[in-house]
């Protein structure tokens, strides 16, 4: 499994999920995030990142949060049941 992530500007980074069944909370900051900001940041050092993410309990932990705060990523929250905001 992998996880992707892509901007309106385009495909940022994929991450292999290796020999891991689920995304959880440490392995979605300590990986994820830090290697999708590190890209990001290359990509457009001075931009801002609005992250929308949904409701998973990776993305919803309170590490995950705190640690997108310390990165100066804003966060756009998902409302619960909406299919209307999920294009996949």
């Amino acid at each position: 499994m992998v996880a992707t992530f892509v901007s309106k500007a385009g495909h940022i980074a994929t991450i292999p999920l290796n020999e891991q069944r689920t995304v959880t909370a440490d392995w979605y900051t300590t990986i994820f995030c830090q290697k999708l900001i590190t890209e990001f940041r290359k990509i457009n050092p001075e931009r801002r990142i609005i992250l929308h993410k949904d409701n998973a309990s990776s993305h919803t932990a309170q590490n995950t949060r705190l640690y997108l705060t310390e990165e100066n990523v804003e966060l756009l929250d998902h409302p619960p049941y909406s299919p209307d905001l999920v294009p996949i």
